[in-house]
């Protein structure tokens, strides 16, 4: 099986996985007496645009921005209802113009509907300046937030551990998305620990007394990020290599 027919089983398998489970949860979900049925369509719909999205992504082809858009959409909504702020500003004022800024530099990068875009790796002294970016943005981010919470709730309410996986996955989605739209294949290492914080911040969010009926849609939504992401860091390492050499 040559690499190109192992990236249409694997992508169409996963997709087909996620749709399968997303479309079992909602229904069971559907069936709750407080179920909230607009909602629980909304966050079942995004699910399924970002892992379009981000499967097209890790192939490198440039329509990941468009399911992008739709999927940026659901989680404003879902972000709102449960209260995940930092997550919302991220979405409204940063994911959303960075989908644009995206189509264009895949485009100069040589992406069409029909190529694969042309991928880069960073350079040792770039490392080291994302590094510390992303630790200085991720200390900066968890101190707004806690202040943030602090004016809502008393400090013995406040669930560090959700709030700490809230900061992380918002600053590491900012260093990703650029890395992402600028074409570097570092960006994968990022999305990893994207959603491993993901995973972190809706199993708390799904276990904890105040969850939402669609909660466990978000989760299943990152596990499957996370796989995906791996063979995004395989496929790029590829991509990359014309480049590096």
């Amino acid at each position: 099986m040559t690499e190109k027919t192992f990236n249409k089983w694997f992508s169409g398998i996963l997709m087909g996985l996620m749709v399968v489970t997303i479309g079992i949860t909602t229904v069971f979900k559907l069936q709750e007496p407080e179920a909230r049925t607009l909602l629980i369509l909304v966050a079942a719909l995004g699910s399924v645009m970002g892992v379009a999205s981000s499967v097209l992504s890790a192939n490198g082809i440039i329509w990941t921005f468009l399911f992008g858009l739709l999927d940026i959409a659901c989680c404003l909504v879902v972000d709102a209802d449960n209260g995940i702020w930092g997550d919302f500003s991220m979405h409204l004022f940063y994911l959303l113009p960075m989908q644009i800024i995206g189509i264009w530099q895949w485009r100069k990068r040589g992406a069409t509907k029909d190529k694969e875009v042309t991928a880069r790796r960073l350079t040792a002294k770039q490392r080291w300046m994302v590094f510390g970016s992303v630790v200085a943005g991720l200390a900066a981010v968890y101190g707004i937030l806690i202040a943030i919470k602090l004016y809502t709730v008393a400090p013995d309410q406040i669930n560090r551990t959700q709030v700490f996986a809230d900061a992380a996955r918002t600053t590491f989605n900012i260093a990703g998305q650029i890395l992402m739209s600028l074409a570097f294949y570092e960006q994968w290492h990022l999305w990893i620990l994207v959603n491993i914080a993901s995973i972190v911040l809706w199993g708390s969010t799904m276990l904890s007394s105040a969850a939402s009926s669609y909660t466990v849609v978000m989760f299943i939504k990152y596990c499957f990020y996370l796989v995906n992401s791996l063979n995004g860091l395989r496929v790029w390492y590829r991509l990359s290599q014309s480049e590096h050499k």
